[in-house]
């Protein structure tokens, strides 16, 4: 295992359109555009910058969640940074938790551990999802699209082989300040869920009517 992808990277979208940006073999960040819309009187609104991720284990995903940014990454660069130990792996925009994943082996849930990671990005296109279920249209005429990384940073175990990565107190990430959020950390992932949450794979009952074992596990 693996056991800390310390990924950081600031980023600075330059168009503002389509900017799909996807990293991480298991956990994965989806960036959706922000774009400016007509409404009738030619009053013009800004649609919010949307983020999904997804964790994948043992091959299955499917546990999607997304947010409503709460500024607009295409001004100034910001930093996003994942921590994975064997407690739980947590999903941070400028240190505030968006997601959190815990291990929960015990009760027969799996956790990624198994496999080593790799990192990569990609732009693609995915407005059957990023813009509105696909009300709001690319627009390719203002292609190309970039993205823009600085300062990026790993820290963890070398492959091969799970046995390099094992629980030890030698790795600072597995210390006790990284075994669970800090109160102020849980009050923002808090804020986070409640104020900018706008989709849940637990909650989505149309898709799953017996939400994943994680889910009433706690995530």
């Amino acid at each position: 295992m693996a056991a800390l992808w310390a990924f950081i990277v600031a980023f600075l979208f330059w168009n503002v359109e389509a900017r799909p940006a996807t990293f991480l073999q298991d956990f994965r960040i989806t960036w959706s555009e922000s774009h400016i819309r007509q409404l009738e009187g030619g009053k013009a609104i800004q649609l919010p910058y949307t983020v999904q991720t997804n964790v994948f284990v043992h091959g299955k995903g499917n546990r999607e969640q997304r947010i409503n940014l709460w500024f607009d990454p295409a001004v100034e660069f910001h930093t996003y940074t994942i921590l994975w130990n064997h407690h739980h792996t947590v999903f941070y925009i400028d240190e505030v938790p968006i997601r959190v994943y815990k291990n929960n082996e015990a009760r027969g849930i799996p956790f990624p551990k198994l496999q080593a990671m790799g990192v990569y990005s990609t732009l693609w296109e995915a407005d059957d999802w990023a813009t509105r279920g696909g009300l709001e249209k690319i627009d390719w005429a203002k292609a190309p699209f970039y993205a823009y990384y600085k300062d990026f940073d790993i820290e963890g175990c070398p492959v091969p082989g799970p046995a390099g990565c094992a629980s030890s107190g030698a790795n600072w990430w597995e210390g006790a300040a990284y075994a669970q959020l800090s109160p102020v950390e849980a009050r923002m992932y808090r804020w986070v869920r409640t104020n900018h949450m706008i989709y849940d794979y637990c909650t989505d009952r149309s898709r799953s009517p017996v939400p994943a074992p994680e889910c009433a596990a706690g995530i």
